[in-house]
């Protein structure tokens, strides 16, 4: 079933259009105001078909590719309603759960929370790995509103009982099929077990694999489908390419490309952790600073190199599929694929940190003839142009 909102009410009784912007969605006072000042003018279409029926407490099954607005989608009905309720909490209680594959998706999540509420007493906190867990466990004591959290953590903190679900009310799971990529879908069906019977539940993925439609079929009640993107689909806006290298010459066409200063904002996607370390040492030698980010450094050394790259002091960084998705940068150049991705889904999401928010992107694929099987599946996720070294 699609939702297709044609008209809504506003407080006063005016009947708006749907092409009003954010209020005709049911988005009102110091919400609105602060979306707006947000800079969110206008709806995306995923926002269109969820924010409504989330509103009138339907769940929602999400398709969208990434960077298809997919956060504000659900952030706004939840704070619409947390912000109805008032600010009386129970200790150890959170009343949303976001729960997320990965630590910067939930860095990001929290961020975009805040701002949408900016100017209302909504709180928030961080559920995740690689940091400390006395001070997590601390600013959930008191209760909070928004809860983000990656299930391997979230777990640890609810069977030591210093977390209680079973008042929360609103359950996102973000990034489901990435969840399932990770091991993690039993620990979320734990998760939401253990939340109130009578939630409101919307899952968002970029892909449906079988798994994943079975987990909606038990988790979501009558849902409204969203889906803005066909599954596995590359943005248009992206300029896609592959060059045909032996693994031997990447390091040496890498640097070639990136003198060019038209290359402003680089990922460069590496399949391993040691692959990875291993780009980012090479691009050193050659004279480039780099920052590098996977599962096996630190959060704050995640961060530290995701912050450099944000603001612009680095303008390489080097990472594995944990970043992928749920990295929001603004103004990403490129994308290089040094390795290709044991999934063809993966490649879609690397590509997606260019190319954002209707920009034009550019992704090269440095090719291997021994990838050659991969990149015949992600050729099908678009259009490609091969070059040979």
């Amino acid at each position: 079933m699609a939702w297709s909102p044609q008209k809504r009410k506003t407080l006063d009784n005016q009947t708006i259009e749907t092409g009003a912007g954010f209020a005709a969605l049911g988005i009102t006072g110091q919400l609105l105001k602060a979306t707006l000042a947000a800079g969110f003018a206008e709806p995306k279409p995923i926002q269109e078909q969820a924010i409504p029926a989330q509103l009138e407490g339907r769940d929602i099954l999400g398709v969208a590719q990434t960077g298809s607005g997919k956060t504000a989608a659900f952030a706004l009905p939840i704070l619409s309603k947390i912000i109805a309720l008032g600010t009386k909490r129970r200790p150890r209680t959170a009343r949303a759960l976001i729960l997320v594959p990965t630590r910067e998706l939930a860095v990001q999540i929290e961020e975009t929370f805040r701002l949408l509420a900016k100017g209302a007493h909504v709180s928030t906190a961080l559920v995740l790995g690689g940091v400390s867990r006395f001070s997590q466990v601390k600013k959930v004591a008191p209760g909070v509103d928004v809860l983000i959290a990656t299930p391997g953590r979230l777990g640890d903190l609810m069977k030591a009982r210093d977390l209680d679900l079973s008042e929360t009310t609103w359950l996102v799971l973000d990034e489901a099929d990435r969840m399932l990529d990770m091991g993690f879908i039993n620990d979320v069906k734990r998760i939401a077990k253990a939340t109130h019977a009578a939630r409101q539940t919307a899952l968002f993925s970029a892909t449906m694999p079988p798994e994943i439609e079975k987990l909606a079929q038990d988790l979501l009640r009558a849902p409204v489908r969203v889906e803005v993107a066909p599954q596995g689909t590359a943005a248009p806006e992206i300029a896609q390419s592959v060059i045909l290298a032996r693994t031997k010459q990447k390091r040496h066409l890498l640097s070639k490309m990136l003198a060019d200063e038209a290359m402003s904002s680089v990922i460069v996607f590496s399949r391993t952790k040691h692959g990875a370390d291993r780009i980012t040492r090479d691009l050193e030698r050659d004279g480039f600073e780099a920052g590098v980010i996977h599962g096996n450094k630190s959060q704050n050394a995640r961060q530290k190199a995701l912050n450099g790259f944000r603001d612009g002091s680095v303008r390489i960084l080097v990472a594995t599929d944990i970043a992928a998705r749920g990295i929001d940068v603004p103004g990403i150049s490129h994308v290089v694929n040094f390795d290709l991705p044991d999934e063809a889904e993966s490649y879609v999401h690397r590509i997606g940190r260019t190319g954002r928010n209707g920009r034009s992107g550019v992704a090269i694929t440095l090719c291997d003839p021994s990838e050659n099987a991969k990149m015949r599946a992600v050729e099908r996720c678009g259009p490609s142009r091969r070059s040979s070294a």
